[in-house]
């Protein structure tokens, strides 16, 4: 998927360009839209404080906050035109396993986090019990079993797959990330550890697609300039 021995059809150089960029782009708003949550509304650590702080908070700082969680949206978003892409790199089974996994990964991510962006702000701006009693149910099922828990398996299965197409340093390191990123699923039951090796999975997996961008646009321009055989002698 990552090396070009030969001259490739436009397709495949499109493909490998379309994933460069895609992938690209999701590292570096999801790297930009979580150190400045962290900044402004301490996520993710704040999620662990009492229901009317984390809504007091994200009032606060509601147009920020709002804004930064689109940020996110976006990037989780584009994981899907990448795992497209990337899927018909790949091609046969396995490709199509890279395109559904790569799409049900964005999915669940876009519909956890747009809960901050569609429904939040006006559960902050509402002191009633029922505004806290119906942010702590999103937080469950929409956050935590949508998109934390699927999306992290979905990711990491993802990953794996994508990481077997490549080579070297760079299959080793996709799948450390996506054993880092797996552990998440552990947090719903209590295992503290896993959010801090989910925390470093992902920052590992976001220098990885930036890597992995990086070797797909080298190649796409390897591919794209080297001479085509016309099969005449």
């Amino acid at each position: 998927m990552t090396t070009a021995t030969a001259p490739a059809p436009t397709g495949a150089v499109r493909d490998r360009r379309l994933a460069a960029a895609s992938l690209s782009a999701a590292a570096l708003l999801a790297a930009a839209g979580f150190t400045a949550l962290g900044a402004v509304f301490a996520y993710p650590q704040i999620l662990a404080e009492p229901t009317g702080d984390v809504l007091a908070l994200h009032r606060a700082h509601v147009g920020a906050v709002t804004s930064w969680f689109a940020v996110l949206v976006v990037g989780a978003a584009l994981l899907g035109p990448a795992a497209v892409a990337l899927g018909r790199l790949a091609g046969g089974t396995r490709g199509r396993w890279i395109t559904g996994l790569g799409i049900a990964a964005a999915a669940v991510q876009v519909i956890g986090l747009s809960r901050w962006v569609l429904v939040v702000p006006s559960l902050s701006a509402d002191p009633t019990s029922a505004a806290r009693h119906t942010f702590e149910l999103l937080g469950f099922w929409l956050g935590q079993v949508v998109g934390e828990t699927l999306g992290y398996a979905l990711t990491a299965a993802f990953t794996v797959l994508v990481a077997a197409g490549c080579t070297g340093w760079l299959r080793w390191s996709g799948y450390a990330a996506a054993a880092l990123v797996a552990t998440g699923v552990l947090v719903p039951l209590g295992v503290d550890l896993a959010r801090l090796t989910n925390f470093v999975g992902y920052v590992v997996w976001c220098v990885w697609l930036l890597a992995l961008s990086v070797v797909l646009l080298v190649t796409a321009r390897t591919a794209a300039t080297a001479p085509r055989s016309t099969g005449r002698r």
